[in-house]
């Protein structure tokens, strides 16, 4: 299963990476239990932040939502390196916080995150739909656009 998962997120353009390393004196994931808690994830490709800015001034919803997007790979990059590298063990993605960096005058936040949601579960099927929060940030790490966290149930 784990392998038909990887064969959707290539069907949606992407391949997912080798997770990142972390920037600064946290780990990138903790498992508890049965819970897998993913720090933040930006919108890295090839170890470059893709989308920088913010929504609302110099970066429009499209390019949001593919920053979204971005992050989302990166949290399966991480998922899959927490659990030896078996997609399948994720039972339920439990809940994603969004963080967009926006201009005060946007309030589309919810589109942008639109992105990861759908990526999620266009990869995983049921287990993908999340509950969700999707806010506004004043500024993100390295100027990223967007910024991702997940919490999941696993196996």
């Amino acid at each position: 299963m784990s392998a038909e998962i990887e064969n959707r997120v290539k069907e949606l353009g992407y391949t997912i990476p080798t997770a990142a390393a972390p920037a600064a004196n946290y780990v990138p994931y903790v498992i508890s239990g049965s819970i897998l808690h993913i720090s933040g994830q930006l919108p890295i490709d090839g170890g470059k932040i893709a989308v920088t800015g913010h929504l609302g001034n110099d970066v429009d919803v499209a390019t949001g939502q593919k920053a979204a997007e971005l992050c989302a790979i990166n949290l399966l990059a991480q998922a899959k390196a927490a659990l030896g590298g078996d997609l399948s063990r994720i039972r339920r993605i439990i809940k994603i916080n969004g963080f967009v960096a926006s201009v005060p005058t946007f309030v589309e936040q919810h589109l942008v995150i639109n992105g990861a949601s759908n990526l999620l579960v266009a990869a995983l099927g049921e287990p993908g739909k999340h509950a969700r929060a999707a806010v506004g940030m004043a500024a993100l790490p390295l100027n990223a656009a967007v910024e991702i966290d997940a919490i999941m149930e696993i196996a």
